[in-house]
């Protein structure tokens, strides 16, 4: 059995096994009780020689989970798995105590389908998971063999807005949803110690951060390694960044000639989450220029301002952890402005 260690797309690696002339089976989380080592909609591909990538337990039942991946590339049957993961199985992965995996096993076959949920995202997959039926959402899309009620599309909307893939009972069959989103993006204007906090912390919770900052002495690869560095002014940066509904904007530089262009940009995009530092006199005075640049109350209002939660923060790094706190919970609806 040969292990491919790199599995940073494993609908990627999927892809190239076909082109090769491989026949690929894809295992997926779809459901997880107590403690699990991978969450739901985790996935591993397997080739029909035993090579694999991804995970879905973190390597306690794989072995197991790639013999059934085998037998389904061999049969073309789909398989629904229940895996129980012991005390001592847990604690190997990183876990304190054990719980149950439940692993849909399905032949792959249409590499379109693959592309599909590769470049087409948000995308979410509905599966009746005892016909093997299945559609395909967008938040303005349906298309599939499955035929979804009212309540299938609001949950595969939910999904997608919360980034959760989830297993549900409707009626008689079990219905699998699973989110592809695109990547979390956050810009982050100003190249100061609390963006050297936050930028770790965001990139760990799954964001693709960008720093913005003209002034070259402060943004180098030297202060910010690891991370996209702009050395452009923050309006013509952010053009370019195009924001969209999975992207966070953070301005930190406290000079309005970088955050003031900043926000006029930002607050022409559909970014889920604006967030500037600054007192509540400070912000009262910036949104006195934004005024004049012809904003109103209802831009206003999308501005998290003082930045972050308010934890009773000091220190960079303090304040930087109510930032992406906040932004966590803009995310998912747990936070009104």
């Amino acid at each position: 059995m040969v292990v491919i260690t790199n599995a940073n797309n494993v609908l990627e690696q999927a892809i190239s096994w076909m082109d090769e002339g491989k026949d690929v089976a894809l295992a997926t989380v779809v459901g997880t009780w107590g403690s699990s080592p991978r969450p739901v909609g985790s996935q591993l591909a397997i080739d029909d020689t035993g090579s694999f990538v991804g995970s879905v337990s973190g390597g306690c039942i794989e072995g197991s989970v790639i013999g059934e991946a085998l037998a389904t590339i061999s049969d073309g049957e789909n398989r629904l798995l229940d895996f129980g993961v012991s005390n001592e199985q847990a604690w190997e992965v990183g876990l304190a105590c054990g719980g149950d995996v439940r692993i849909l096993v399905e032949r792959t076959k249409e590499k379109e389908t693959l592309d599909r949920l590769i470049n087409e995202r948000p995308t979410a997959t509905v599966t009746n998971l005892t016909t093997g039926e299945r559609s395909y959402v967008t938040p303005t899309n349906v298309s599939g063999n499955l035929e979804l009620t009212t309540e299938m599309l609001e949950n595969a909307h939910s999904s997608l807005q919360h980034d959760r893939s989830k297993i549900y009972q409707s009626e008689d069959d079990e219905i699998f949803i699973q989110v592809f989103n695109p990547a979390l993006r956050c810009a982050i204007i100003g190249a100061v110690h609390i963006s050297q906090a936050l930028i770790p912390m965001a990139q760990i919770a799954g964001f693709d951060v960008t720093v913005i900052d003209p002034r070259g002495s402060f943004a180098t690869s030297t202060r910010f390694p690891n991370v996209k560095i702009s050395e452009e002014w923050p309006d013509d940066a952010l053009q370019k960044f195009n924001a969209d509904p999975r992207t966070a904007i953070v301005t930190l530089t406290h000079d309005p000639k970088l955050d003031d262009p900043a926000l006029e940009v930002a607050l022409k995009t559909n970014a889920f989450y604006i967030g500037s530092l600054g007192s509540r006199r400070t912000h009262a005075s910036r949104l006195e220029r934004l005024a004049l640049s012809g904003f109103n109350e209802k831009d206003f209002a999308r501005i998290h301002a003082p930045i972050g939660l308010d934890l009773g923060a000091t220190s960079p790094e303090e304040i930087a952890v109510t930032i992406l706190a906040e932004m966590i919970a803009v995310k998912h609806g747990k936070l009104n402005v």
